[in-house]
């Protein structure tokens, strides 16, 4: 049975509370299903009760049931609200209105309205090959040479795979590479350079493609997307893994090595000796110390450094 807006506001308060008392996931997981099946999204809707911005903050919750589930009610409630646009509004308005003209119609010309058949006629390549040149679109939109190729890198990671229209993904480009310019700029700083380049990147990756989803819907802002960290732009899925990989490599340089090199410069917290076996490992990224693992032969403490 669909909530009233009062219902929704009430699980809202709710679920925003579970987030900030540190709630168990079993308790958040209870109230995002009650949602799923409870909210008949509208636009309209959404922003009165304001549940879709406290629903998307749990995307980036570390416990994978919940970012999960978290995620695909937002992708839901964008596709009706979508539907919703390209059908003219709500199934009410559709009803009292009259169909839109299929072709050169004043509706269907709409900048803000762009059916799937207005998209799939200005796709001349396979989604896969998708370049702004492809496209044939217009990235010059500053008079910089060096900014006007950063929009069309922009484009090309952006449209790789999808079926959007040129004209969203192009808005989004420059949208993109002006926030960047804003917040890096001006081209000639190797900062902003360097960012671009990052962010086509990781928009490209095949492993990470909500990314591009994300950004071209909205959910990720330009300015946000611009201000990134590495870790952030990268899916919850590579995280996982990289923990795992993490720790997995922590629990073999645990095990006891049967040669281990003796120091007499390290000392034991314990007993104060200078009677100190160690081994190395490299537990971090690459570009960091490698970590002891020393044993004191004097009183067996162990410790690591």
């Amino acid at each position: 049975m669909a909530m009233d807006a009062k219902e929704i506001e009430a699980k809202a308060k709710a679920l925003g509370k579970a987030a900030t008392s540190n709630e168990s996931s079993v308790v958040i997981l209870g109230l995002l299903k009650d949602i799923q099946t409870g909210v008949r999204a509208t636009e309209d809707l959404l922003r009165q009760t304001r549940i879709g911005i406290i629903v998307n903050k749990f995307k980036q919750s570390k416990t994978p049931e919940v970012a999960r589930l978290s995620s695909e009610i937002v992708s839901k409630w964008r596709t009706e609200v979508n539907k919703q646009k390209q059908g003219g509004g709500t199934a009410a308005a559709r009803g009292s209105s009259s169909p839109r003209p299929a072709q050169n119609g004043t509706a269907a010309s709409t900048p803000a309205s762009t059916t799937p058949t207005d998209k799939a006629s200005k796709l001349s390549v396979h989604p896969d090959k998708r370049t702004w040149k492809a496209d044939g679109v217009e990235v010059n939109h500053t008079g910089s040479k060096v900014r006007d190729s950063c929009t069309g890198l922009m484009y090309d990671g952006l449209c790789l795979g999808s079926t959007e229209s040129p004209k969203i993904i192009v808005a989004r480009a420059i949208a993109v590479e002006t926030a960047a310019f804003k917040h890096l700029g001006p081209e000639s700083k190797e900062e902003y350079r360097t960012k671009i380049r990052s962010l086509f990147q990781n928009l490209k990756n095949k492993s990470n493609p909500k990314l591009r989803v994300r950004v071209l819907e909205g959910e990720i802002t330009p300015d946000e997307f611009v201000r990134m960290s590495h870790d952030e732009l990268r899916s919850v899925e590579q995280r996982e893994a990289d923990a795992k990989i993490q720790k997995e490599n922590m629990d073999k340089a645990m095990v006891a090595k049967a040669e281990r090199s003796i120091s007499k410069t390290l000392q034991c917290g314990k007993c104060g000796k200078r009677e100190v076996t160690y081994t190395e490992a490299q537990t971090r990224a690459a570009d960091e110390p490698m970590t002891l693992f020393c044993t004191c032969t004097n009183c067996g403490k162990s410790w690591r450094q």
